[in-house]
Formats: structure tokens, sequence, C-alpha cells
């Protein structure tokens, strides 16, 4: 099968828009989580004082439980039988509980110690990532098992990028909303406020995957359960699960893959704001609040063209060939942002953010899709559908190394010597070493991605072989069309 044949989708293997929109509120809500509990830390350093160190560590440590709340929470979501399915009551309860929490999170007494501040923060994270998980790892699974067809889980997984793109449109000026005076006394109030919108927003749109979606893949996964099983059994089999899937080759490729762009991404994610603040505008906060919320707007905006291309490129080359196109461009605009970020030409920041866009745009508009593909070659194997372990061990590697990286970013602050005490007059060594690990990391890191994907496997051809193999054994010969020319 070349680049230009393709299987035709099969009418009962599309997935409705209204539907596609609907799981597409669910990365919403998954972004704007994400970049709300990220975005809005900086706070905690600017707002109360607290060391850079601590707030790195603060950013980390809640992550570290998902080593083994995912895992935990795939398996349960895997194996649940009720009468609503594996995955949507967990969605349910669990985006309503995450919002809860992080509004909680923010309502932070005034004038305590920075001791206070930081177990209080801790124990709250660790609680409002435990609701998090709750919600976030069935609805990923969920998406694995909306179409069992090659191009339109590239459809899905580009639909739900786009709409959860948005989160991103507005997430670069929440800084500049809990700093301005516009809206709140002063930062640490326009956090808790903030939180509060944050959380209704979420639970609102998050429980929509519940309560529109359905999962195609329920009776299959019956089916392979009808059998009792106890806690020993289940024990067993959740290692046996866990061990299963972590020797997967083409989904460890997968997972490094996404591992190095977004965290090396998530390594520098708060250093764009300093460089903006402190060397594009010389230390004036809300100057540089206003220029980074720009950047970011038209970073977010340029994401929706990169992911309506991103998805129609991988249909035309493939998805392996996409994602190198797709990183490769973002690489060249992190390139640019040592030349764009300029005291001078203070506007030239937003120059570098429509070719940013490809890294994240395309990341999980592709990588996604490819995992569908390969659970499916993972029933072929071993005649189970795992589709929650998969998302939750895939998610659970990209967030502990996330971990590392949040904590080692507070780290890596401090060792260019930054001091906010300063405010403009930070040391030129500071100003340099800010610049260069926000442009030079993640252009290192992605870089390596594009090695780890080199020799994915899972063609289309070869995706096609599979599901042909699998509804043989479903009893389902013909469930699928021949290859046509595009």
């Amino acid at each position: 099968m070349n680049a230009a044949t393709h299987a035709k989708t099969a009418p009962e293997d599309r997935i409705k828009l209204t539907h596609k929109l609907a799981y597409g509120a669910g990365a919403f809500v998954n972004n704007l989580l994400a970049a709300a509990s990220g975005g809005m830390m900086i706070v905690l350093n600017l707002g109360l004082g607290m060391n850079p160190a601590l707030v790195g560590l603060l950013g980390a440590l809640p992550r570290l439980t998902d080593a083994f709340t995912d895992p935990l929470m795939g398996f349960i979501s895997d194996n649940t039988r009720t009468r609503w399915g594996r995955r949507r009551p967990f969605i349910f309860g669990g985006v309503i509980a995450a919002g809860i929490i992080f509004a909680l999170l923010w309502q932070l007494p005034s004038g305590r110690s920075e001791t206070f501040y930081f177990v209080f923060f801790l124990v709250g994270s660790i609680l409002f990532y435990m609701g998090y998980t709750v919600f976030a790892t069935p609805w990923v699974a969920l998406g694995y098992e909306l179409t069992p067809d090659y191009h339109e889980r590239t459809r899905l997984m580009g639909t739900q990028n786009f709409v959860g793109q948005l989160a991103y449109v507005v997430s670069p000026w929440f800084l500049w909303i809990m700093n301005s005076g516009k809206f709140f006394p002063d930062q640490v109030s326009g956090a808790a406020g903030l939180a509060i919108i944050v959380a209704l927003v979420a639970s609102g749109l998050g429980i929509l995957p519940a309560i529109v979606l359905r999962e195609r893949m329920q009776a299959v996964a019956t089916h392979d359960g009808e059998s009792g099983r106890g806690f020993k059994h289940n024990l067993g089999e959740f290692f046996r699960g866990f061990g299963t899937t972590m020797s997967s080759g083409p989904f460890l490729k997968l997972c490094l893959a996404t591992f190095m762009v977004f965290n090396g991404f998530m390594l520098i994610s708060s250093f764009q704001f300093y460089v903006i603040i402190y060397y594009v505008c010389g230390g004036d906060q809300t100057a540089g609040a206003k220029y980074a919320g720009m950047a970011g707007t038209v970073g977010a905006v340029c994401t929706f063209v990169v992911v309506a291309f991103v998805t129609w490129l991988a249909t035309r080359i493939g998805k392996r060939h996409a994602f190198f196109v797709s990183i490769g461009l973002s690489i060249l605009g992190y390139g640019l942002k040592w030349i764009c970020y300029n005291p001078d030409y203070p506007l030239l920041v937003v120059l570098p953010a429509p070719l940013l866009a490809f890294g994240l745009g395309g990341l999980f508009t592709l990588i996604p899709s490819m995992i569908a593909d390969v659970v499916d070659t993972d029933e072929l194997k071993t005649s189970e559908r795992r589709e929650g372990m998969f998302g939750s061990i895939f998610w659970w590697m990209v967030k502990l190394g996330m971990s590392a990286a949040l904590a080692g970013g507070g780290y890596l602050l401090n060792a260019t010597g930054f001091d906010v005490e300063l405010g403009g007059g930070q040391a030129d060594r500071s100003i340099f070493l800010l610049r260069i690990f926000d442009a030079g990391i993640p252009m290192v890191a992605s870089a390596i991605a594009i090695w780890a994907v080199a020799t994915f496997p899972i063609t289309e051809a070869r995706a096609l072989e599979v599901r042909q193999e699998l509804e043989r054994r479903r009893g389902r010969p013909g469930a699928i069309d021949t290859p046509t020319t595009s």
C-alpha cells in the first residue's frame, strides 16, 4: 500500500461530528486543568515569594503519585462492568471531584509561613491529581475504542486536539488576569478567583463525554471478563497486564517520543515568561505578561491550523512521516526564539509562535492515534482489550517525566542565578542562561523524539492487516473494505 492508497472508512466506523466534539470537550478540560495547575504556580514565587526550588517540588511531588494511581485506574477502568460502561462513570465523577478540589486548592490563607504554604499546597495537589486521574485515564481510554478505523482515529484525535487547544487560547492570559489589578487586588486573590472559574468550566464540560458517548468495545471486554475474579487474581492480572504493556516495543517508542517533546517543553515552560518579562521587557511584569499573552494566543490560534494540517497530512504521507514534519518545524521555531525575543522589538515575540505550534499540536494529534493502532496489535497478540492500561501507562510515563521536569525547572532557574528581588536588574549571565535553556533544551529533546519514531513499525498497511484478522476472530470478516486509491 503506497502513500496514495488508503482503506476506505466504512460508514459504521465514522464518528458523528457531535460525538467528536463531545470527546473534544474532555480534551479541553484536560488541557485547561493541566495549563492552570502548571501555569498558575508562578504565583507561589512571584506572589508569595516562595523559593523556586520549592515551587518546582510542588509541581513534581504530587505527580509522583501518578506512578501508582494511573496504571491502577487504567486497570480498574478496563475491568469495570456496569450498566453505564467501563469508562463513563469514572469520567463523570472524576471531573467533578477534580474541579471542586482545584477550586479549594487555591484558597490560600494570607500571612502564613513558607512551610505552611508548601504543606498546604502539597496535600491539596495530591488530592487534586487523584481526582484528575479518575477522570483523565478513562477519558483517554475511551478515545482509543470509539472507532477501529486507521484514518478515522486520526480525524478523531485531530478534532479533540483542535477543541482542546481552545484551552491554550485563554491560559496564556491567566498571569495577566491575576496580575493586572483590573479583576483582583493582587496575584494571590487573583489565583483564588480564577481557580473557581476554571473549576466550574471544567466540571460543566468534562461530564459531556460521559453523557453523550458510548463504548464501542464494551461487549468485547465483557466477554473477555465474564469469569469471577478475586483480589489475588486481580492483583496478578494487574501486574501481568502492566508487564505485557511495558514490553511493547512500538508503544515504548511512542512513550519516549512524547516524553521528549512534551517534557522538553515542560522543563522550561515558565522560562518563556521570565525571558519575556526580564529580558524583553526589562523587568516590567505587566508589560511582559501582555507580550507573553500575545505570543501564547497567537500560538494557540495557529495550533488550530496546525492540527487540521497535520491531520490531513497524516492521511497522505502516514502518521510517522507527518510526525517528522511537525516536530521538525517546531525545532525551527525554538531556534527563532534566540533572534525574535529582542528587547528592541518586543512584538517579535509572536513570530516563533506559529512554528512552535507544530510541536504539541502535531504530537497530540498523531501519537494518540498511533497508540490506538498499538492497542489493536496487542489484542491480536493477547486476545485482550487494554485501552485503559495503555493509556494510563503512557500518561504515567509522561507525567513521571513531567514531575522531573517541573522539579528540575526550579533548580534550573536557581542555576541561572535569577533573583526575583533584583527585578529588571538581573545579571547578564542569568539572562543568557535563561535564553539558552528556553530555546536549546526543547530543540535537543525534540530531535531525540524524531529518532524514536523513525522505526515505528505500524504503517497503514500493517494496521489494516491487524484489523482484518481481528474482525475474522469476531466473526465479521467482511467488516472492512479493501484499499482504494484516493
